[in-house]
């Protein structure tokens, strides 16, 4: 069985299946491990993490403790809560006429954040001047079709995570500050930040930023490095504003205070940065890396919900999941049909009933004529589940607009 516990009640000779805490957030080769002593015990509290899962049959047990299905049924019960809130996201042009102009977008984005990255390795000072017009046209998609560009900015592949994971951050930010209405002049300086978050990254050594397996406890601690180092960098260009260096230099900090490198907590970390940091993290466990497979959209925001309990402000994670949707436009779901369908936009009276593009039958094992359904017209088939593209070795771009 597996159980959720308190980390104070862990104990020597318990298995842990999940540290429940982002990968990054932790110095472990693996999630799931044999706790051998009081030492590693202390070293888990000390990384802030709260609850974690453990599993009965590999090792010992404990009388409290929640079921795993237990857990998962309470944030269910939640996610369906905040789905019958009505997200105001008003769509500027329709989803196909925003499409090519969001592919163009996303790929101008890449190569500018490759090269800032870049130039910084070489010791040359960021020109802020030189990513302002890409924020700006960002800003300008989101707001015309949200739909259009985030999906987009999900999909990485591992070798370029870190400029990629840039940009999914920048994006994400938007969307969150738009439904949130934040003045605009302000979402373009959070999306600034999201967009340079991990610039102090390009003074961290290839060796450890590019590590093809995870980093040890030296390299964790190492890493952690790049927020100062991004916030002097910017410090030395200059023309930053104080919500962009915010963003840089809070996003790893946590509403607990467990986080880094201030260990702030509450009230000590800005609006902009406690955005971000739940931004940062959900982009982070959403992606896929050699030694780590991403979640899921719709599961990834049950982690978010989960973890609000301690590491974020409840509220603030309640309008994330509204801003994207409990399914997230971009993910792969399976109908009641046996059908697979990419999800194309969200019906803003309805989060749990959008409108998806179908492809394939997995009871028949084999693609179907692509047809578009909104779920909230179509009362015959709802979404059963989400699914991975991995799992059904399935290319997200031949699937997506544009």
């Amino acid at each position: 069985m597996i159980k959720q516990i308190r980390t104070d009640q862990l104990k020597p000779g318990m298995y842990i299946s999940d540290l429940n805490c982002g990968w990054l957030d932790h110095p472990f080769l693996t999630n799931a491990f044999h706790v051998r002593d009081m030492a590693t015990v202390d070293k888990i509290i000390k990384l802030g993490i709260r609850e974690l899962y453990i599993d009965t049959v590999k090792g010992a047990d404990l009388w409290e403790g929640r079921d795993q299905s237990e857990v998962n049924a309470e944030l269910e019960r939640r996610l369906q809560e905040i789905a019958q809130k009505k997200s105001d996201r008003p769509i500027q042009v329709e989803l196909k006429d925003e499409a090519a102009r969001a592919r163009r977008l996303q790929g101008e984005a890449h190569k500018i954040v490759r090269n800032m990255l870049d130039d910084i390795r070489l010791g040359q000072q960021i020109e802020v001047e030189r990513v302002e017009p890409l924020v700006d046209g960002m800003v300008e998609s989101i707001f015309r079709n949200q739909d259009a560009l985030l999906p987009l900015a999900r999909l990485k592949n591992h070798d370029d995570y870190t400029f990629q994971h840039s940009v999914g951050v920048c994006a994400l930010l938007v969307a969150f500050g738009r439904s949130m209405k934040l003045d605009k002049a302000v979402i373009r300086q959070l999306a600034l930040g999201g967009l340079l978050h991990d610039v102090g990254k390009a003074r961290i050594p290839e060796r450890i930023l590019n590590k093809p397996a995870k980093l040890n406890e030296d390299e964790f601690t190492h890493m952690k490095r790049h927020v100062d180092e991004g916030v002097l960098l910017l410090q030395e260009s200059g023309g930053v504003s104080e919500i962009a260096l915010q963003v840089v230099g809070q996003h790893h900090e946590r509403f607990d205070g467990s986080g880094y490198p201030g260990a702030l907590g509450g009230a000590g970390i800005s609006l902009y940065g406690q955005m971000a940091s739940i931004v940062d993290v959900y982009d982070a466990i959403t992606s896929a890396r050699v030694y780590h497979k991403g979640m899921p959209p719709t599961q990834a925001l049950k982690k978010l919900l989960e973890w609000s309990s301690h590491h974020f402000d409840p509220q603030l994670v309640q309008a994330f999941v509204r801003s994207l949707g409990i399914y997230p436009s971009g993910s792969l779901v399976m109908l009641d049909s046996k059908r697979l369908g990419v999800v194309l936009e969200q019906n803003e009276g309805n989060l749990l009933e959008p409108v998806v593009r179908v492809f394939y039958h997995t009871g028949q094992k084999h693609y179907i004529p692509p047809e578009i359904i909104d779920l909230s017209k179509f009362q015959q088939d709802r979404i059963a589940s989400f699914e991975s593209y991995e799992k059904w070795n399935i290319d997200p771009y031949q699937w997506l607009p544009g």
